[in-house]
């Protein structure tokens, strides 16, 4: 065995506070003496008394506070499908069984398909499309089937 095989260790033990003077650790266990962050435990983002950052900003006010929460849905270029074989029906368990989207983000936030890239597969596709990806699954000599909007009213 050669020092320039040895396997490299990178885990390193957790250091055990407060057992004794030899520890180089002991006592106060590295905490310095007295006062607040000595005896309990403190947020991070606590300020010493003073009014925190996030009182004291305005509130996010207006419509489009919350854009960035809004579920959008997955995106998968034109140039993905040719993975796909010829004239395939795609749907949302063709993308998963292709491993082209995971399962869980489908159910989550849906599937959209754009045009970026070329596509060289005729293809039957039923999902939401853009223009410029119907455009060119018409080319390659595929066909878009578009599905029907989901209603949200009830019957009842």
């Amino acid at each position: 065995m050669q020092l320039s095989n040895l396997p490299s260790i990178t885990k390193r033990r957790k250091r055990r506070l407060g057992q004794g003077p030899g520890s180089g650790r002991g006592k106060t266990a590295g905490r310095g003496t007295k006062g607040q962050k000595a005896r309990g435990s403190v947020p991070l983002i606590f300020e010493g008394g003073a009014l925190p950052l996030m009182k004291r900003l305005p509130f996010r006010r207006g419509k489009e506070k919350n854009k960035s929460f809004k579920k959008r849905p997955v995106i998968i270029n034109v140039s993905a499908l040719n993975l796909l074989p010829a004239n395939a029906t795609v749907d949302t368990a063709v993308l998963i069984k292709h491993n082209i989207v995971l399962e869980n983000d489908v159910k989550l936030y849906g599937v959209k398909i754009l045009g970026d890239g070329t596509l060289s597969v005729p293809l039957t596709i039923t999902l939401p499309v853009s223009k410029g990806a119907k455009a060119k699954i018409e080319k390659a000599g595929g066909l878009v089937q578009e599905a029907a909007p989901v209603s949200r009213k009830s019957t009842a």
